[in-house]
């Protein structure tokens, strides 16, 4: 079991920086118990996750490190509280340098985990984009801060408005997941005021992409 990098850790809280590939909790059956939180428990003693991240999407995850702080790291997610900043390439390039993609989603159940924009059973979904770099290739690096936390929502999103992320195995066409050796997402950033300190945390993660 590799050992995690550390971004900010105390009493309570700990921020990893996790690499593409690792899950963020375990999954179903033996082969897939290594995971964010079981490598944090074999650290600390206890920890649970507040947030997760694909397996496939690197950077920056936060877990709480006992119980009690585990229901207010919740519960600052729930009323978001918790800024959420990330980095993707993505296919194309968007018209402007910056939007706002509102379209609501829910689990598409005969093709999990996919899932899909629908309009009248979805749930609200809101993701903030700007144009970090137009490349010579004709991709976008973005900055994408997600202001709801729907599973797969940054990558559906931008997939649905006609530019999918590069590597995505889930989203893009053939062409543009063969453009990437993964997916190009990366959680750069993650802002809150510490649920027992009261201090303004701001951990960064630099893209590694």
């Amino acid at each position: 079991m590799d050992e995690l990098a550390l971004v900010f850790a105390d009493a309570h809280l700990a921020c990893v920086d996790k690499p593409a590939g690792l899950l963020s909790v375990p999954g179903r059956g033996e082969a897939k118990r290594d995971c964010v939180i079981a490598r944090l428990i074999a650290r600390f003693g206890w920890a649970r996750e507040a947030h997760r991240l694909d397996m496939d999407t690197s950077g920056l995850m936060i877990a709480a490190l006992s119980p009690d702080v585990h229901r207010e790291l919740c519960r600052l997610f729930r009323l978001r509280r918790v800024e959420k900043e990330y980095e993707a390439v993505v296919s194309g390039r968007p018209a402007g340098d910056c939007g706002e993609i509102s379209l609501p989603m829910r689990a598409d159940i005969s093709r999990r985990p996919r899932q899909v924009i629908d309009f009248e059973a979805g749930k609200a979904a809101v993701t903030r984009w700007e144009v970090i770099e137009c490349r010579a290739d004709g991709c976008a690096r973005l900055r994408l801060t997600p202001l709801t936390g729907r599973s797969h929502q940054l990558r559906l999103h931008l997939a649905s408005v006609g530019h999918p992320i590069l590597g995505d195995d889930l989203y893009a066409p053939p062409g543009v997941l063969a453009m990437a050796p993964r997916l190009l997402l990366h959680a750069t950033g993650l802002a809150l005021v510490h649920p027992m300190t009261g201090e303004r945390i701001e951990l960064v993660s630099p893209c590694p992409f």
